[in-house]
């Protein structure tokens, strides 16, 4: 009997080891991931010109990475000099495990950072001091798209006049503390594929623009299985719950009925100088979609977006846009 206890004792003192070595290296000894030392991005006029554009309009950094406007419908940032400093909050309350910030992008944070470190962060989700980052930012995605449209933002970014604003660190709950650190992974470059193929043109914008993180259900921050393109996340606000809808070709619950114009216009309306920006109460749901950004969206872009979209299996999920809390 002593020798089984011992020896029971022994084994549960190995594994308490054990758990405590592994528990030790994923806080200590990852993410390890290295800083590219071959990414440079020069500021050129063409560079920037396209960076803006994917930065504003594609994949839409700044709707994160600045102080949007919700007293105006789809909270369009503010136009002024905060374009960039940082402003997106997730946490507990929308389901999130910790206390998440969209950092300061501008000059006034990045002016330390070299290239390949802004490219790992974007691509990898590693900061510069190491941290691993909160995949609310896509940087799986992105990790998947064209090198040299990473760069392109990267010389954006430079060109950004500088906004003073300190943004407090992200502060993962325990286990994602030690979770999070398992999440960045090497990026996987592709080349961008030709506009002349619209479905696989349409795919790579969709990912750049991030349409499955919020088109889907969500658990944890995590993207449920199965549940892609589908609908369903929710948006908590003051006034309550507004949910993410269907956005497979299915024809009653999707947009299986919509015609590519149709589509078109919905996005190229909020481009139009004519149209007029609803003013919202704190009473007021609001859509969390950055409408006015999207759609300064080429219209060519738009279109392969629809033919991707199109080509995807219908999902039938009835979702409910609208809730209370």
């Amino acid at each position: 009997m002593k020798k089984a206890l011992k020896y029971i004792t022994i084994t549960g003192t190995c594994l308490i080891l054990i758990i405590l070595a592994v528990a030790t290296y994923i806080k200590l000894g990852l993410p390890r991931i290295p800083v590219p030392t071959d990414i440079t991005a020069p500021v050129t006029a063409d560079r920037v010109e396209r960076g803006s554009y994917l930065a504003n309009h594609v994949a839409v950094c700044m709707d994160c990475h600045s102080t949007r406007d919700w007293t105006l419908f789809s909270g369009p940032p503010l136009k002024g000099a905060d374009l960039g400093g940082g402003g997106a909050f997730f946490g507990k309350e929308a389901g999130f495990p910790g206390s998440f910030y969209a950092p300061n992008i501008t000059p006034f944070s990045l002016s330390g950072w070299s290239d390949g470190e802004i490219y790992r962060a974007i691509t990898a989700g590693v900061s510069k001091d190491g941290r691993a980052l909160f995949p609310v930012m896509p940087y799986h995605s992105y990790g998947r798209l064209d090198k040299e449209d990473i760069v392109d933002i990267i010389a954006y970014l430079r060109t950004l006049a500088p906004v003073e604003n300190s943004v407090p660190l992200s502060q993962p709950d325990f286990p994602f503390n030690f979770i999070i650190n398992t999440m960045p992974r090497e990026p996987a470059s592709v080349t961008r594929p030709s506009p002349q193929d619209p479905l696989q043109y349409g795919a790579y914008l969709v990912q750049m623009a991030g349409c499955v993180d919020c088109h889907s259900k969500r658990e944890k921050g995590e993207i449920v299985a199965g549940s892609e393109f589908g609908g369903g996340m929710e948006f908590r606000q003051p006034a309550g719950i507004i949910r993410a809808p269907n956005i497979t070709p299915d024809l009653e619950t999707g947009i299986g009925s919509w015609s590519k114009q149709s589509f078109i216009r919905k996005f190229r309306q909020y481009a139009d100088s004519t149209y007029q920006v609803s003013i919202l109460s704190e009473h007021d749901l609001n859509s969390p979609m950055p409408w006015t950004m999207y759609g300064g969206m080429e219209e060519k872009d738009l279109e392969a977006i629809y033919d991707y979209l199109a080509s995807l299996k219908p999902v039938k999920n009835d979702v409910q846009r609208y809730g209370k809390k």
